[in-house]
């Protein structure tokens, strides 16, 4: 984890002063508990959660209020302020703040979408098929959000359709039995949104 971290700390900042840094997979591929010990190595950076920007009336419509809350705001090198959704109450809560910093990870399902490759330092994507995160993200939720999770599938079937973010990830994460393996992604490198400014090298247990 300290190589990836260290790879990160050197890139370029991507958002105004900040390197954002996306994790993005499928529904419980993993994506919290690996972006939490990232953020551990990277000596306690902040984590966005897109749970906490989705809601259940834009589960993935969110793009324009993440950009004016909290993308805008970093670019100009201000304190981003957003509200956190509730799920249970279904209402959005009190204003978070979000301060630059040299490196912020926003994680969650559409967290390489199209509008926010541009802005991103690096995309990471969880390595575990559909149908094996679905299966965890159910067992991990409960009998309570089986209805949930038949819509979430579906929407999230829609945008990875309309949206993919795998084949521009920069590097690709499998978890492993000693930690997570980091490879090279689709993108090799970087996305086409970005120019090429350092190499990944090879891959790294962390």
């Amino acid at each position: 984890m300290q190589h990836l971290a260290s790879l990160l700390r050197r890139l370029p900042p991507s958002c105004g002063p900040v390197r954002l840094v996306g994790v993005d997979g499928h529904a419980g591929s993993g994506k919290t508990t690996f972006a939490g010990q990232l953020a551990r190595a990277l000596g306690d950076a902040p984590v966005l959660h897109l749970d906490d920007i989705a809601t259940h009336d834009e589960l993935f419509d969110w793009t324009g209020r993440l950009r004016a809350e909290v993308i805008d705001p970093l670019r100009r090198g201000e304190t981003a302020h957003y509200a956190p959704y509730d799920w249970r109450a279904r209402r959005l809560t009190a204003p978070r703040a979000l301060p630059p910093a040299p490196v912020i990870l926003v994680e969650g399902v559409g967290a390489g979408r199209r509008a926010l490759r541009p802005h991103l330092a690096r995309l990471l994507w969880m390595e575990l098929p559909h149908e094996d995160s679905w299966a965890r993200g159910r067992l991990r939720d409960g009998e309570e959000q089986r209805e949930f999770w038949a819509a979430w599938v579906s929407a999230e079937r829609r945008h990875f359709a309309e949206d993919p973010s795998r084949p521009f990830a920069d590097l690709l994460v499998r978890q492993g039995i000693e930690g997570y393996v980091v490879l090279p992604g689709p993108a090799h490198t970087l996305g086409p949104d970005q120019a090429n400014t350092d190499s990944d090298g090879p891959s790294a247990v962390c």
